[in-house]
């Protein structure tokens, strides 16, 4: 597993340093999330191994409408193409993102609970997460029913369980010792 996202990194912090240069951080970001899910898609990464298949023709295919073809993004794509290294691009995405969003200042919360937090509620969540982290929140819910009640707060490293579940796993541990 840790392969493909070391074999990944370099392309990544490429692709954030060209994207940084020409001011165009978001525009790369979709674009790599359009080609990563274009490569994703069964019927291209099966066409993309075929001989018959050349380097441009498999670059137009990863191209965003509208994308030149003598564009950096193309370029940087080609580059992929070439190195053998376009199976990588759902690797490359992800990193790029952590990328971006630390050069922002910005960390992705995943808020889960056994149903919708009012919207209220959540702005609550992001002001203290943003007073915590001192840093810009961006926010995920996800309907999680195993939460049971409460909620659990995925910051990266950082894991807040106020769930019943989280709770009762501990008064359980609690009870056994």
């Amino acid at each position: 597993m840790s392969e493909p996202l070391t074999l990944a990194r370099p392309y990544a912090r490429a692709a954030f340093e060209t994207a940084r240069a020409h001011n165009a951080l978001a525009a790369w970001s979709d674009d790599l999330r359009f080609a990563a899910q274009v490569m994703a898609d069964a019927r291209v990464s099966t066409v993309a191994g075929d001989p018959r298949l050349s380097h441009a023709e498999l670059v137009g295919l990863l191209l965003p409408p509208g994308e030149s073809a003598d564009a950096p993004f193309a370029a940087f794509l080609s580059l992929l193409v070439e190195n053998r290294r376009v199976n990588l691009l759902a690797e490359v995405a992800a990193l790029f993102e952590e990328l971006k969003r630390e050069s922002e200042r910005t960390i992705r919360v995943i808020l889960r609970s056994a149903s919708e937090v009012p919207a209220d509620r959540a702005d609550a969540i992001k002001v203290a997460l943003k007073k915590r982290f001192a840093r810009e929140i961006e926010l995920e819910q996800r309907i999680d029913p195993a939460v049971i009640g409460g909620a659990v707060i995925d910051a990266g490293d950082v894991v807040i369980d106020g769930s019943v579940r989280g709770r009762l796993e501990r008064l359980q541990s609690a009870l056994a010792e």
